[in-house]
């Protein structure tokens, strides 16, 4: 595989395996964008997709459920049985990667930008990338991308996507939060988040129209969520005892 040896690149992606970008994506969220695609007029069901930071599968998953094929890869071996290589997306890809209609994934906020720019450089029809909705700031990626590959579709969530790094959690699921101050040392506490996140899709010409479209993706978080789709939750998050704690 040839590799991209740009300064900026490597110096970037030499990082303790501790410091990795962990924040799975509620599978709903994934479901979310499948269903905007559809309604825009894609078959995904005629579609190939690669999910490049598919971590433990959370969204490589559901994508499965559209696509009529999905690649899954990472840097790390997360342990998700379903993923094709152990590989980093930014240097370790050139004729041998695999030819997909769209990549879609969660990349790691640093990167990305560069992550988004090599999505375009593999994907035949599009790129959809989950981000915090304060990425469309910042002067560097308006230089690099906005301002001369803008986005086809922005599209806001309404409701929380809760992330937590490291681990998925049902946000109707309370967990265990140690407070010192607390009386009874902690106390059980829906996951929330403070962060809003959005879906940005580019959608490469001629299929694009070249109008950039604002579309907020309204509540679907129950009606998108499925059985299974979250892990037992891990026992440093369970309560003591539940009684009388919430």
């Amino acid at each position: 595989m040839a590799q991209n040896r740009s300064a900026a690149v490597m110096q970037q992606r030499h990082e303790p395996a501790d410091s990795f970008y962990d924040f799975p994506t509620p599978p709903w969220a994934t479901r979310a964008l499948c269903e905007a695609l559809a309604h825009h007029g894609f078959d995904l069901s005629q579609m190939d997709a690669w999910e490049p930071c598919c971590n433990r599968g959370y969204m490589a998953g559901p994508l499965g459920e559209y696509f009529r094929s999905v690649f899954a890869s990472d840097v790390m071996d997360y342990g998700y049985p379903g993923q094709d290589a152990i590989a980093d997306f930014l240097i370790n890809w050139a004729a041998d990667a695999p030819r997909v209609d769209f990549v879609v994934m969660n990349p790691p906020f640093k990167l990305g930008l560069e992550f988004i720019q090599q999505g375009l450089r593999h994907a035949r029809v599009g790129v959809a990338a989950f981000v915090r909705s304060s990425f469309v700031e910042g002067q560097e990626r308006y230089q690099e991308l906005f301002s001369v590959r803008p986005e086809a579709l922005v599209m806001p969530f309404v409701e929380r996507v809760a992330l937590w790094k490291g681990v998925l959690l049902d946000p109707d699921v309370p967990i265990w939060r140690e407070k010192p101050d607390h009386p009874d040392g902690g106390k059980l506490e829906r996951p929330t988040s403070a962060t809003s996140y959005s879906w940005l899709v580019w959608i490469k010409p001629p299929m694009w129209n070249g109008r950039s479209e604002h579309r907020r993706i309204a509540p679907c978080r129950l009606r998108l969520t499925r059985p299974g789709d979250y892990p037992p939750l891990p026992d440093h998050l369970r309560a003591p005892e539940t009684e009388g704690l919430l």
